[in-house]
């Protein structure tokens, strides 16, 4: 009998991601296919979500010499994220959210899910959605454009909505937000912010990504009349000005797909990354002439909160022009190491500061 040896998986080349100087990275685990979203439990368990797969995985001891991975559910609609509450893993699955009761005691047989709500819309185009807890005790659900450009009603689509963890008194926080992946929530100010993708077809060079700051419930930030602030769509522009929505803190370029965004909130960088900085993975583009993006930015905020400045933190995932991994998530470690989540590669990366 002729044996066959199993196809080597080539190692991802870590050596060609530049980072600051003392900044390191590593490869946490490369076994978690179309790895998204992340949120780390209080018992250190690491959980992910994805969208193509339709699974969510759970990483018993994530920072130790071997991590464990496990599906904890499957057969779900795009689970892209996941947050963690008393006991619970919620995990989105386009029309609805789910939740896993007791996950943490149960990650070898782990329960079925249970619906939390069922109110969302079903069109998959823009219908991932990234979730997280906020210091209200609220659960947020962003709803996209169920398009690329097109005016839906505000009160269902391009929007982000929260409601209360067993899925009541759903309510619209921000309008006007085309497609966002990525929210947290400042720890000085208790201020949410949030990533916003920009239209298609509208060129190379824009409408910017954007970074947004909510100032206040139910603020408009101009989809679908008007882009990065101050750009008019060319189709829906004439039907309300630039000037009636909230302008973005930050421009972020355009088309590098800006999705997920933590401030960090950990002890182990230096001195100035502790304090108003916020981490962005930038996904990259997929219809632009020269490719962008496929890195993590950071932004930097002054003691009011405002942006200023951008820098790039960590790039390589694109090699002559082709990606070999695509940036999705950032989440600070309970360690105060930040880990990245690549759905391209099915990987999650760990940078820390060693000088």
């Amino acid at each position: 009998m002729l044996c066959l040896a199993a196809p080597v998986r080539a190692a991802l080349p870590l050596n060609e991601i530049k980072l600051p100087p003392g900044f390191h990275i590593e490869l946490l685990s490369d076994k978690v296919p179309d790895a998204r979203g992340m949120t780390f439990s209080p018992g250190g368990t690491l959980f992910v979500g994805t969208s193509a797969k339709g699974k969510v995985y759970a990483i018993s001891d994530p920072l130790g010499p071997r991590p464990r991975v496990r599906t904890i559910a499957s057969d779900l609609t795009m689970p892209v994220g996941v947050a963690f509450r008393n006991g619970a893993l919620y995990a989105s699955s386009v029309s609805r959210i789910v939740r896993l009761d007791g996950i943490e005691a149960r990650l070898d047989d782990p329960p079925q899910p249970v619906t939390v709500s069922d109110r969302f819309p079903s069109e998959t185009h823009h219908g991932w959605k990234f979730i997280a807890f906020g210091p209200d005790g609220y659960l947020y659900v962003p709803v996209g454009a169920p398009c690329n450009i097109c005016a839906p009603d505000e009160n269902r689509y391009a929007n982000i909505m929260k409601m209360r963890p067993d899925g009541s008194d759903l309510q619209v926080v921000a309008k006007g937000v085309r497609n966002s992946v990525g929210f947290d929530w400042n720890p000085a100010s208790g201020e949410f912010w949030f990533t916003d993708n920009g239209r298609d077809w509208m060129g190379d060079d824009q409408p910017d990504d954007e970074l947004n700051r909510l100032s206040r419930p139910g603020q408009h930030f101009g989809y679908p009349y008007c882009h990065a602030g101050d750009i008019p769509d060319p189709e829906f522009g004439k039907q309300r000005p630039c000037s009636e929505f909230a302008p973005p803190a930050a421009k972020l370029g355009a088309h590098v797909a800006a999705l997920g965004m933590r401030f960090y909130t950990g002890n182990a960088f230096p001195p100035e990354y502790r304090r108003n900085t916020i981490f962005i993975a930038e996904h990259g583009s997929w219809n632009r002439s020269t490719p962008v993006g496929y890195r993590v930015v950071r932004v930097m905020l002054d003691q009011q909160g405002k942006v200023t400045g951008q820098q790039v933190f960590a790039e390589g995932w694109l090699r002559r022009g082709k990606p070999w991994g695509r940036p999705v998530d950032v989440q600070v470690a309970p360690d105060g190491s930040l880990l990245v989540s690549d759905d391209f590669a099915g990987a999650i990366y760990r940078i820390r500061y060693a000088p």
